[in-house]
């Protein structure tokens, strides 16, 4: 994430001007790895989020909630002991580095003042939060590195708090352009990018990437092509970047993804990736902060706590395509039947030719017009009578087993659709309450065990819900039981009923209310199913459309499973734009 130094810098002015002078009520360790200071102002109270996680560290305002342990660590114990009653007095970043010091003053245990600084480290897999006393040493840290973690460099309580190693690179709030400029272009012959980097200290690779984009109009080069055009258009964007971060003049920016999750940060309006991302303003870095991680831990929960439906449905899926490719393979060889009812009509008109012991029967084929010779393998141990009633019997099983085998494949391959269809409801579930909606839905089918759920009533899961642009209501269901639900009790004859043809999706209907529908809502829904589907991806998805009286729902199927032989096709694309601007819950 692009949490780099120049960031770091704007968020830190953007704290003074809300923390400065607060008072420590309370403190909160919600993780191993995140602190949370309850600030009492004279605006109110506020929670600064303290994070030292490897794969998000950072410092910002907050109004999300946190569980907190029922047991405080050690750590919170220490943190509530030296700062509860503390004010803040100052921020102090060093120079452009990604650390943070929050200055505390507050009295020790003979009641006299001191200064006490929490040190935020903003250093991937080594980041860390840090106490330190006014003499410089280390009281605590949320992460200790002994000798054996670090040679370099040691926290442990007691010993004098360091600074991490410096980088030689130009500091972009002190140098001026042409030092800039001079510094990145005296390297080696790399892309303009990759130069800046290892030049400039405050800027991320993403910030990095920006200004090649600029310098070379949408690419990437070396510096050795750089020409006069190129080099002015550096040295104009590196001023208004310096500008910037010098003037607190940056603008809290997220990248969301295609599909709508959060990629990337920065306090730069980033035009690198043209209409692949979205970008999305905020009004300050606290509030970028907080719904862009939130969302992201939202995303990365929903893949922790789907892992095990994920994985209990490829196996079936697995499983299940095994059991059918073996009972197609047997079906195959029940293919042989007729030539053994053959062979026991042959032997049945010439048993008075046959004698027990013979190990095989050349006889005339009457089945085929000129009679040719065939050749029959006999049981020597069998009279000629018993041969040909062997060939029979092997017909008849092979008969009865042709149209068993038939029937399971066909209730495999229904079996399959159906685990296929859950799959795809689950890789598209965007909440908690749809993960226990298809947990549960397992449950009732007979494919997980029912598990005890004492005074636990399920929430009820309402339909995606949208309004076309002419006032129709469409309702999108989000998994296979909601979609039973919606089509066979909750629709009329007249809705119309939209799901994308052999491929799966959601039932989507749109509400009639007894009137004509028009061509514009119809496609709007047939764009919507086609959204909530798998082929959310694709272009040019087609999508089968009737009224919900030509629905029937076969007697037995699985949830979800309808059939319609009255329908039209329409072929769109599928468009999430459309989506988030029609959904209304």
């Amino acid at each position: 994430m692009a949490l780099d130094g120049s960031f770091l810098r704007q968020l830190k002015h953007e704290l003074e001007e809300q923390i400065l002078d607060a008072r420590v009520d309370k403190v909160h360790q919600v993780s191993r790895e995140e602190l949370i200071l309850i600030l009492r102002t004279r605006n109110g109270n506020l929670k600064l989020y303290i994070s030292a996680g490897a794969d998000s560290p950072r410092i910002h305002l907050t109004h999300t909630s946190f569980e907190n342990p029922k047991t405080p660590p050690m750590f919170c114990m220490l943190m509530r002991k030296h700062l509860t009653g503390a004010r803040i007095i100052a921020l102090e970043q060093e120079g452009l580095d990604r650390i943070l010091k929050i200055i505390f003053e507050t009295h020790n245990e003979m009641g006299d003042v001191v200064r006490i600084s929490g040190i935020l480290e903003i250093m991937g897999r080594h980041s860390n939060f840090i106490v330190v006393d006014q003499d410089g040493r280390v009281i605590d840290s949320i992460k200790r590195v002994d000798d054996t973690m670090s040679s370099v460099r040691t926290v442990l309580p007691g010993v004098r708090y360091v600074l991490p190693p410096a980088q030689d690179k130009l500091l972009l709030t002190k140098a001026n352009v042409d030092e800039l400029m001079e510094r990145i272009l005296s390297g080696k012959d790399v892309p303009l990018s990759k130069a800046i980097l290892n030049s400039v200290q405050g800027v991320s690779p993403l910030v990095c990437r920006e200004i090649s984009n600029y310098v070379f109009a949408g690419d990437d080069r070396v510096l050795s092509q750089m020409d006069p055009v190129h080099l002015e258009r550096l040295r104009v964007f590196l001023g208004q970047v310096q500008d910037r971060v010098k003037n607190y003049r940056g603008t809290p920016t997220a990248l969301i993804d295609a599909q709508g999750k959060p990629a990337d940060f920065s306090f730069l309006e980033i035009h690198q990736y043209g209409t692949s991302m979205a970008s999305r303003q905020y009004e300050s870095y606290s509030q970028l902060l907080d719904q862009f991680y939130t969302q992201r831990d939202h995303v990365q929960r929903m893949k922790h706590r789907s892992a095990d439906l994920l994985k209990f449905l490829s196996n079936t899926s697995d499983r299940i395509l095994r059991k059918l490719n073996l009972q197609k393979q047997e079906l195959e060889d029940c293919a042989q039947r007729e030539v053994w009812k053959m062979y026991g009509d042959i032997l049945s008109a010439n048993l008075y030719t046959l004698k027990k012991g013979d190990r095989e029967a050349v006889l005339p084929n009457f089945y085929e017009e000129d009679m040719p010779m065939v050749t029959i393998p006999l049981d020597v141990r069998k009279t000629p009578s018993q041969n040909a009633q062997k060939y029979y019997a092997e017909y008849r099983k092979a008969d009865t087993a042709e149209k068993k085998l038939r029937e399971l494949i066909q209730q495999g391959e229904s079996e399959y659709q159906y685990i296929d269809s859950v799959f795809d409801a689950l890789t598209r579930a965007s909440a908690i309450d749809e993960l226990s909606a298809i947990r549960s839905e397992l449950e009732q089918q007979g494919y997980l065990r029912t598990q005890n759920r004492k005074g636990m009533k399920p929430q009820k899961l309402n339909p995606k819900k949208y309004l076309s642009d002419d006032g129709f209501t469409i309702l999108v269901g989000r998994n296979n039981m909601q979609n039973d639900q919606l089509t066979l009790k909750d629709s009329h004859g007249r809705d119309m009923w939209f799901h994308t043809k052999n491929i799966p999706g959601s039932h989507t209907i749109v509400v009639s209310n007894g009137q004509d529908i028009p061509d514009s809502t119809l496609t709007q829904a047939a764009v919507l199913a086609a959204t909530n589907s798998r082929a959310v991806e694709s272009s040019q998805v087609p999508v089968d459309y009737t009224q919900i009286k030509n629905i029937k729902k076969p007697r037995g199927s699985k949830p979800g499973m309808v059939i319609y032989t009255v329908y039209q096709t329409a072929y769109v694309t599928p468009d999430l734009e459309l989506e988030k601007r029609l959904r209304i819950e």
